[in-house]
């Protein structure tokens, strides 16, 4: 892309990322925008942002439009990142819901869940709780869920560079639950692979998951307009189970829905009960 960003293209891709999937661009963001978007440009043999926003309106786009979000979206992430929730999770929640779901299964919901890495720091704490407590816990799933194809492809390989593994997990942790693959990379090992489920689901759409215990949604409703903010919070309310958690971002907040949720504070750490 060598053309700058004109403001009415700008206005326009803004309108076009929030109605697809709730992301608000702040003002003078187009550089973000411009260094995203330049390959796909390239590749298109397009020269500006209003060229993409008009071909992908065209019949038969569906794919380009999916890219376009696919590069928007995508976020770098961390094994058992802000660390307070998977310390709630083992110290709280899972002796918790051991000993009220001794014949239930759990079910975690990781909404937002980009290449997998929460989803499995998840399964690594409850297989760890597991063999602290035997018997306990027998029967959890987990869903993860991101709007990206292509990190729910990584997600879903399980397969990690030296540089990912890096990122907040412990040699410990590493030298447990993942072995060495032939190719220089790290694979998670079966038993926490089996407890997650990945799948495709957009934020605003409407969720055919079931009911969870927990559901984990973190770092993610920080990019979207108040109204979204409520709309989603209010949704995730209906998918939890009577009695269940939620669990945000450690720099997001309910909007005033304290008619639906009940906080919980951990010490550190702040969690929200189903009311």
């Amino acid at each position: 892309m060598n053309a700058e960003i004109t403001p009415q293209e700008y206005e326009a891709f803004k309108k076009f990322l929030q109605d697809a999937c709730g992301i608000l661009l702040g003002d003078n963001k187009q550089y973000l925008v411009k260094s995203r978007l330049r390959r796909i440009l390239e590749d298109n043999h397009l020269k500006s942002l209003g060229e993409l926003l008009d071909r992908i309106k065209r019949p038969g786009r569906t794919n380009l439009k999916e890219v376009v979000i696919d590069a928007m979206t995508t976020n770098e992430t961390l094994w058992f990142r802000d660390n307070h929730p998977f310390r709630i999770l083992q110290e709280k929640l899972l002796p918790e819901f051991a000993e009220s779901k001794s014949m239930q299964p759990l079910r975690i919901w990781s909404a937002a869940c980009s290449t997998g890495q929460e989803p499995y720091s998840t399964a690594m704490v409850i297989d760890e709780f597991r063999r602290s407590r035997p018997g306990k816990l027998r029967d959890v799933k987990i869903t993860a869920t991101d709007i990206s194809k292509s990190v729910l492809d990584v997600a879903r390989r399980g397969e990690y560079e030296m540089i990912a593994i890096g990122r907040g997990l412990s040699p410990e942790r590493q030298k447990q639950f993942f072995t060495a693959s032939s190719n220089g990379g790290w694979q998670i090992k079966p038993q926490i692979k089996s407890m997650v489920e990945f799948r495709e689901l957009n934020l605003l759409d409407r969720y055919t998951l079931g009911k969870f215990d927990i559901i984990m949604c973190r770092n993610v409703l920080i990019y979207f307009s108040a109204e979204l903010k409520r709309d989603i919070l209010t949704r995730l309310h209906a998918a939890l189970n009577p009695g269940g958690y939620l669990i945000l971002g450690a720099s997001e907040s309910l909007n005033g829905l304290s008619d639906l949720y009940q906080m919980v504070q951990c010490h550190p750490g702040i969690i929200y009960r189903k009311k």
